[in-house]
């Protein structure tokens, strides 16, 4: 198994860098087009380790290709081109870019997308209670402030309705901050945060209820969503993958306990057991990588049901 990962992108201003996020590099294409490419970098605890994740960007790549076309029927989408190989990529790109060194860069990882005005939330459906959602609960019985109409709700349990809980979305270095509808109505109005959280649940339903006949459990998931110049919605970033929701395994699931999951687990627990939560300049070891790399893999190929090739 390849080791070898893209940790940062170099266009050498072929293409202005608009932004480096956790894991994505965008760049401007034009007054209405973006570039997004998905690096190796891998983040715990709000800190980017040092080296990646071997074609971690190019299996949520396609992932996510996956889920736009199978939501395509429920939601537009910010893909410029429905068919997004390497040929009808490049042809977009400045010709240099076509060069080697950059086409090793872009390959396989690359999405052209609309600018769009991007809609300050991080639109959550939760369909089970994990995570903070069970830390609150736990010790004042709601979820982002929201009553729990479920009695003594169990760790893990599944919801009897997915419901929505939004939080802030932060610059990279910061918190995203749990917040109530009622507080995400303030930020960007009651009517539009209403047909958000619609949408949404709409969304995860649908592909949680597939993603059951694949073998694996949608504990969670978070959109993000933009507005077009009609400002109708449309489903931006990635979407449904291991580093956007939590995935569990069906087969091992059991209610009350916590659960193995197919996202950073492996990272999580080795930062945690070396003390290294938290820290900056922290590199994995080879173990980790090659791990959560058969973890990825794994979920890709359940849920797409085509087998992965590096």
């Amino acid at each position: 198994m390849s080791l070898e990962s893209l940790h940062t992108t170099e266009l050498d201003n072929i293409l202005p860098l608009v932004a480096r996020g956790k894991v994505r590099d965008i760049y401007e294409v034009d007054a209405n087009t973006l570039l997004f490419v998905a690096t190796d970098r891998i983040s715990a605890y709000d800190v980017i380790m040092e080296n990646g994740i071997s074609s971690k960007g190019k299996i949520l790549t396609k992932l996510s290709e996956f889920w736009f076309d199978f939501l395509s029927s429920d939601i537009q989408n910010h893909l410029i081109l429905p068919n997004n190989d390497d040929e009808h990529l490049f042809a977009k790109l400045p010709e240099k870019l076509s060069e080697a060194k950059y086409k090793k860069q872009l390959s396989g990882r690359s999405l052209l997308v609309r600018k769009l005005k991007l809609i300050p939330l991080e639109v959550i459906v939760r369909g089970y209670i994990t995570g903070s959602a069970w830390k609150e609960y736990k010790n004042h019985q709601t979820v982002h402030g929201l009553s729990i109409e479920q009695q003594d709700l169990q760790e893990s349990q599944e919801f009897t309705k997915p419901i929505f809980t939004p939080s802030t979305k932060a610059e990279q270095g910061e918190h995203d901050e749990n917040i109530s509808p009622e507080k995400a109505a303030e930020i960007v109005g009651k009517e539009l945060c209403d047909k958000l959280a619609e949408k949404a649940v709409q969304l995860y339903s649908k592909a949680k209820e597939y993603a059951k006949t694949k073998g694996i459990i949608i504990a969670d998931t978070k959109f993000e969503f933009g507005l077009d110049e009609n400002n109708d919605l449309v489903l931006v970033d990635e979407v449904l993958t291991p580093d956007s929701s939590r995935f569990w395994n069906l087969a091992n699931y059991k209610i009350g306990q916590s659960q193995d999951s197919y996202d950073k687990q492996f990272l999580r627990d080795w930062l945690t057991s070396n003390g290294l939560n938290g820290k900056d300049g922290v590199s994995m070891d080879k173990d980790i990588i090659v791990r959560s790399k058969e973890k990825y893999i794994e979920a890709y190929e359940a849920l797409t049901g085509n087998k992965w090739s590096d």
